[in-house]
């Protein structure tokens, strides 16, 4: 399993490396060149993103005692990842920039403010998008464990009824055992 993790790895740096490439590109584009590039670079990030889930779905399946190192591994590629998002996010507003700034003329200070402000609100819901993601694991991961110990205690209780139907077949036994004693004494 961890060979499937390490070929996933390897296309993840091969991505990585291209999209990082590209996203150097683009402000120095313009035009259709620089719009099949963003449309190349988004798509691209989509296959990132798909590895990630892969590698994440290998992780699970590999034994708990290298997870954690897997995991480590996993959660930086994850950061990486965001980090590349927030590099293409912003080449991507600052080609946008440039195309409002040609078709309605230079007003940068207010366009800056409006950039800066519309990035920290960005950069606040990726983070709380991320927390509800990690409150939605925690509580999969919750049902799972309540889910089986449901069926231990299923398994349990029916454990537990036959070993009563069995005391309470030997006590009839036992009962019927000193009657036929009592019986044979008496005679």
């Amino acid at each position: 399993m961890s060979s499937d993790f390490e070929a996933y790895e390897q296309d993840f740096g091969t991505l990585t490396a291209e999209v990082t490439n590209k996203i150097g590109k683009i402000p120095k584009l313009s035009g259709e060149e620089k719009t099949q590039l963003v449309l190349n670079v988004d798509k691209q990030l989509e296959e990132v993103r798909e590895l990630l889930e892969q590698m994440d779905l290998e992780v699970r399946e590999i034994p708990i005692q290298s997870r954690a190192m897997y995991n480590s591994r996993l959660k930086s590629y994850k950061q990486e990842v965001e980090k590349l998002e927030k590099d293409f996010k912003r080449s991507r507003i600052a080609y946008s920039d440039e195309v409002r700034n040609e078709l309605l003329g230079d007003d940068a200070s207010s366009s800056e403010n409006q950039r800066a402000h519309l990035l920290d609100n960005t950069e606040k819901l990726e983070r709380s998008s991320r927390r509800l993601e990690a409150g939605y694991q925690i509580a999969v991961e919750t049902e799972q464990v309540g889910q089986e110990i449901l069926s231990n205690l299923n398994s349990d209780r029916e454990k537990i009824q036959r070993a009563r139907e069995r005391l309470r077949e030997t006590d009839a036994n036992l009962g019927k055992s000193s009657r036929i004693l009592t019986g044979m004494l008496r005679r």
